[in-house]
C-alpha cells in the first residue's frame, strides 16, 4: 500500500517551472539618447559612455611650472585661506621643484639678453641665485606675510568663462585687483608691496650698478609684468589641456 500512495503523491506534486535564462533588456535603438522626462518605451537606454574630463587648474602647468594659486571663479572655491594656509600656500612656492625650475628659465633668459641682474662674471649661476633669493622672498611677502596681515586672498581666481579678450584684460588686471578673505574686491596690495619688497631686499645681492632707485623700480615692474604674463597663462592653459585631452580621446 506505501508504494502506490508515494508514486501517486509524486504525480500530484506541482511540476517547478522552467528557467528563463536572464539576459540584458535590449535598448532603445531608435532613441539612444532618450529624454529621462520623457514616456519610458520599455526599453534601456543607450546613451555612449562620457570621455572624463581632463583635470582643471593642475598643480603644475606642463607637469613643470608651479600653479598652486589657482582655482575657479566659483561659490564654490570661495571659502577663505587661514593664515596658515597661506604660509603653506607660500612655502609650496617657494620649494616646489618645480618653482627652481622655473628660476633655471628666468636666468637663462636674463643671460641671453644679458638683463638684470647684470653680472658679468660667473654670470649664469649668479643670475639662477639670484633668481632663487628673489623666488623665496617674493613668495613669504606676496602669499604668507601681506595676506595674512591685511586678510587678502592670495590665490588667482580664474574667471573660466567668456570672451578670450575680456579674459586676458582680466588676468592681467588680477595683478593689481584682488580679493579679501571675505570676498570683497581690493588693491592687489600683497602683490604690489610684496614685489617691491622682494626688489628691495634683492639689492643686497645685486651687482653695484643694479642698487639704485631707477634698478629697483626696474626689477618691481619686471616682476609685476612676469606675474602679468603668468596670470594670463593660467587663465588659458586648462582649456588648452582639455582641447588637447578631447583630441587624444576621440577615436
Amino acid at each position: 500500500m506505501t508504494a502506490p500512495l508515494v508514486a501517486r503523491a509524486q504525480e500530484a506534486a506541482p511540476t517547478p517551472p522552467a528557467q528563463v535564462p536572464v539576459t540584458d533588456p535590449p535598448c532603445d535603438q531608435e532613441n539612444p539618447a532618450r529624454d529621462p522626462h520623457s514616456p519610458s518605451t520599455g526599453h534601456a537606454d543607450c546613451s555612449p559612455s562620457v570621455t572624463p574630463a581632463a583635470p582643471t587648474n593642475p598643480k603644475r602647468i606642463l607637469g613643470l611650472i608651479p600653479n598652486f594659486t589657482t582655482t575657479d571663479e566659483s561659490v564654490a572655491h570661495r571659502a577663505p585661506l587661514t593664515a596658515r594656509q597661506k604660509y603653506i600656500l607660500a612655502l609650496d612656492q617657494m620649494f616646489d621643484f618645480s618653482a627652481h625650475a622655473g628660476n633655471v628659465l628666468q636666468a637663462s633668459i636674463g643671460q641671453a639678453v644679458s638683463g638684470q641682474p647684470h653680472y658679468t662674471t660667473a654670470a649664469f649661476g649668479k643670475r639662477l641665485l639670484a633668481a632663487e633669493g628673489d623666488q623665496i622672498t617674493s613668495c613669504f611677502f606676496i602669499y604668507g606675510a601681506f595676506p595674512s596681515v591685511l586678510h587678502d586672498d592670495p590665490r588667482y581666481f580664474r574667471r573660466v568663462e567668456g570672451p578670450p579678450l575680456a579674459r586676458t584684460w582680466y588676468a592681467v588686471s588680477r595683478t593689481f585687483v584682488a580679493r579679501t578673505d571675505n570676498g570683497a574686491r581690493t588693491v592687489n596690495t600683497s602683490q604690489l608691496a610684496g614685489q617691491f619688497a622682494q626688489a628691495s631686499l634683492s639689492n643686497l645681492y645685486y651687482p653695484d650698478q643694479d642698487r639704485t632707485v631707477t634698478g629697483t623700480l626696474a626689477n618691481w615692474a619686471i616682476q609685476l609684468a612676469y606675474n602679468s604674463a603668468f596670470n594670463v597663462l593660467k587663465e588659458f592653459y586648462p582649456d588648452i589641456a582639455a582641447k588637447l585631452h578631447r583630441h587624444r580621446m576621440s577615436p
